[in-house]
């Protein structure tokens, strides 16, 4: 089988992600003692237990999402040693846990990167407050003409092309309600804010790149035979330079999430495993139009579907 991983992005995480991972599969507790250990901190608690707030912060969010997706990663490894996935990609946040699946990162590398990129954004957003909305109704191209006539270059900016008739735009509050409004006018369906710390993806993050840059620039990564599918470009990147730029510059750019799925799609991929809390990726495959079935892994009963599906 042709399989993809493919894994969740911030705003995914809840308070009791993936426990029954860890009162089942040694190696997933495992997993999360190696994040407590190699941060010096206490996060498994965070993740486990909340509170929600202080989960819902960047810096928790990011890294959390990252070590339980991870955790959810071993157990599959572990249990289906069989098969190893021929692409792999991730939603913002997500690629950084993707780029540990395909073997361009290592999980002790990853988790202070991981941790340094929630802490960079966490603090752009509390210095440059900024928030999100997402477009249902339009096209991609109506949504990017939109942020262009609203003129406002250093207030709004499109941030994620999620799937058709999903476009997020993001940036200052005036810019946000100028984007909405015009996007009403131009025939949206609806235009949904979302309960963000902060903009995304806009050049609100400037300063969080620019820290980034120099984390991303000092960590190993390593060459691997898995096809590894990008944010920014929207398609498969193997040049390790290029991969550096393009985890730096994600932070400021927008996510080209449908782009690279069906780039993905192109490869004649015959499953999806979605790895981490939530469903929102099969939802946006579902709504992509994939060839291939999507299976979410958010709890152990999802790995009885997942055999089926692999035997099948």
């Amino acid at each position: 089988m042709k399989i993809a991983f493919i894994f969740p992005g911030q705003g995914a995480q809840y308070p009791g992600m993936m426990k029954d991972f860890l009162n089942s599969y040694a190696i997933a507790r495992q997993t999360f003692e190696e994040a407590d250990d190699i941060l010096g901190r206490n996060l498994s608690e965070i993740i486990l237990n909340g509170p929600e707030d202080l989960l819902t912060e960047t810096r928790n969010s990011q890294t959390g999402i990252y070590v339980a997706s991870i955790a959810v990663l071993r157990v599959i490894q572990e249990l289906f040693p069989e098969f190893a996935p021929s692409v792999c990609a991730g939603l913002s946040l997500g690629e950084y846990t993707a780029a540990t699946a395909a073997g361009i990162l290592d999980y002790s590398s990853g988790l202070p990167l991981v941790q340094s990129r929630g802490e960079f954004m966490n603090e752009a957003c509390e210095a440059y407050k900024g928030t999100m909305a997402v477009v249902l109704g339009l096209e991609a191209d109506v949504v990017e003409k939109i942020v262009q006539d609203a003129n406002l270059p250093q207030d709004l900016w499109t941030a994620n092309f999620n799937c058709p008739g999903q476009v997020v735009i993001s940036g200052t509050k005036m810019g946000i309600e100028a984007g909405t409004e015009l996007a009403k006018e131009r025939g949206a369906k609806r235009v949904l804010p979302l309960q963000v710390h902060g903009a995304f993806h806009s050049g609100l993050m400037q300063k969080a790149e620019e820290k980034l840059a120099e984390v991303v620039k000092e960590v190993d990564l390593s060459d691997a035979n898995t096809a590894f599918v990008m944010n920014v470009p929207g398609k498969t990147v193997s040049d390790l330079n290029q991969i550096r730029e393009n985890l730096i510059h994600q932070v400021t750019s927008p996510v080209r999430w449908e782009q690279g799925i069906r780039e993905i799609d192109q490869m004649g991929v015959d499953l999806y495993i979605e790895m981490g809390p939530g469903k929102t990726l099969a939802g946006f495959n579902k709504r992509i139009g994939t060839i291939a079935p999507t299976a979410s892994i958010e709890q152990v009963e999802n790995l009885k579907l997942l055999e089926s599906k692999i035997k099948g």
